[in-house]
């Protein structure tokens, strides 16, 4: 591996370039080979490419003038990915394809108009416990949000380990929470649960991420991250 030295062009990397990639340790950045794997991808990953190409598809369609008109409504929206700084901006593509996938996963796949991204409300939420029924696991979590119109979804991107086991974000999957008893109880519904992650476990570490997708626009908040025990 070697040290990235700054200079006038780079101050600092992120992410992967061609055959490099640069990661951070110790407060310095290195950079190393990038790495492909060849693994068979999963039903969900196939399915989520399936959607990113038709999202892409989609943009390439839209007429230039229609496209411009998505740069003004990205200039505001941060990043889901590093730098967290408050500096760095998407651009008009990055927010119609994060726009298309929030559709899509929410039943509702369509060419999205371009609308305004208005700040989503404080949430919290915290995992209750979890029940087997059949082959699939039933996580109920908790949230807690301001939201009087019924406008957002839980999306919650979950990872089952051993208990003391590590979080691995490349292992977590996507899961819509749907509402059950009272607004601030949701279930996470994970079909074939042991074949996802290999592990028939009387108690898990859950790893999770709870994501609020907005129905108006498509366009998801940044995540929040929990974590917690639970015994079947």
């Amino acid at each position: 591996m070697a040290q990235l030295r700054p200079g006038l062009l780079f101050t600092d990397a992120f992410g992967s370039a061609g055959a490099v990639t640069a990661y951070h340790r110790g407060g310095k950045c290195f950079l190393r080979q990038r790495v492909s794997p060849s693994f068979p991808a999963t039903n969900g990953q196939i399915a989520a490419a399936s959607v990113h190409q038709r999202a892409l598809a989609a943009w390439r369609s839209l007429p230039h003038e229609e496209q411009l008109r998505w740069e003004p409504f990205a200039r505001v929206v941060e990043p889901h990915r590093p730098p967290f700084d408050h500096k760095a901006r998407i651009s008009g593509n990055n927010l119609f394809i994060s726009a298309y996938h929030g559709f899509a996963t929410l039943g509702n796949e369509h060419v999205p108009s371009p609308a305004q991204f208005e700040t989503f409300p404080t949430f919290m939420g915290h995992i209750l416990g979890a029940t087997v029924i059949g082959n699939d696991l039933l996580l109920r979590v908790q949230l807690k949000v301001y939201d009087p119109e019924d406008r957002y979804r839980l999306l919650t991107k979950i990872q089952l380990t051993s208990p003391g086991g590590g979080r691995n974000p490349g292992k977590m999957r996507n899961f819509m929470a749907e509402r059950s008893g009272n607004d601030a109880a949701h279930t996470a519904r994970i079909s074939n649960y042991v074949s996802i992650w290999g592990l028939d476990l009387p108690t898990y570490q859950v790893y999770a991420r709870f994501i609020l997708l907005d129905t108006r626009t498509g366009y998801r908040s940044q995540y929040l991250a929990v974590s917690g025990a639970v015994t079947l």
